[in-house]
């Protein structure tokens, strides 16, 4: 599945997700450009890490994914710095949880912009020049929340929802031009911030981490299991490779069985 001589943008990718998709990425020999925010000296060590452990390129852009002319000047600085983008990953989100009847606008609007618009507005700057390549990988990272609901969570499963519809219709406007569209949509995914939450948890209800690991578990997944930022990369190179030029459109879940209840 080797993916050496193709260029990907990876957004949200300095902690992670986006961050275990831009290395197993790179572990297959692409290029990258990832994005995100975070101290300077730590994206530094990231873009260092990732180049020497794989001899590839790797350069950071630090587009507000809320703002749609930072978006397209990060699509045509990586197409003007390594000649293409192959390989679109919209990972970057952001949360809020909140009734419907409290849920602040502004809230809402960002949460919208970010994990929704900015996937469209990405898209719309990569799209042409992965068409005169007539090759192109958009991955778009969805949810559970794409496909079912959860209380207090309206802009977060609106958004998911929205991702899950706009790679459908990417997938049939693109199907004949050598370009896919997917989405993945992982249940409860095992970052440093999910452990954090959980940590903080554990400590406030005086149980055992591996206590609060289960009871979080078991609220969605039939399987007591987290994924890792590690599988979503797998699963993300996976689409990317030639051996999934006919999956299009379409949502893959990681989710221990979350919707298949």
């Amino acid at each position: 599945m080797s993916l050496r001589g193709k260029v990907a943008i990876v957004t949200g990718s300095t902690s992670g997700i986006g961050l275990g998709i831009a290395r197993a990425l790179a572990a297959e020999g692409a290029t990258l450009m990832i994005n995100g925010f975070g101290e300077p000296a730590a994206i530094q060590a990231i873009r260092q890490e990732l180049a020497a452990a794989h001899g590839i390129d790797v350069l950071h852009h630090g587009a507000d994914m809320s703002k749609p002319a930072d978006i397209a000047d990060m699509v045509r600085t990586c197409e003007a710095e390594f000649g293409a983008v192959h390989i679109l990953v919209n990972n970057a989100g952001i949360q809020y949880t909140a009734t419907i009847e409290d849920f602040p606008p502004e809230r809402w609007d960002s949460v919208i912009a970010i994990n929704l618009s900015a996937a469209f507005h990405a898209m719309q700057a990569a799209i042409p020049a992965m068409k005169r390549a007539k090759w192109g990988r958009i991955i778009n990272i969805a949810s559970a929340h794409g496909l079912v609901a959860s209380a207090q969570k309206a802009a977060y499963v609106a958004a998911k929802h929205g991702i899950v519809g706009l790679t459908k219709v990417a997938g049939i406007e693109l199907a004949n031009t050598g370009i896919t569209c997917n989405a993945i949509c992982p249940g409860w995914v095992l970052t440093p911030l999910v452990q954090k939450q959980i940590d903080a948890r554990a400590e406030r209800e005086g149980r055992s981490v591996e206590d609060m690991k289960t009871a979080l578990l078991s609220e969605k997944q039939p399987m007591l299991d987290f994924s890792t930022p590690e599988q979503i990369g797998a699963l993300s190179v996976f689409l990317s490779s030639q051996s999934a030029k006919t999956i299009t459109g379409t949502t893959v879940s990681i989710d221990g069985g979350w919707t298949a209840q």
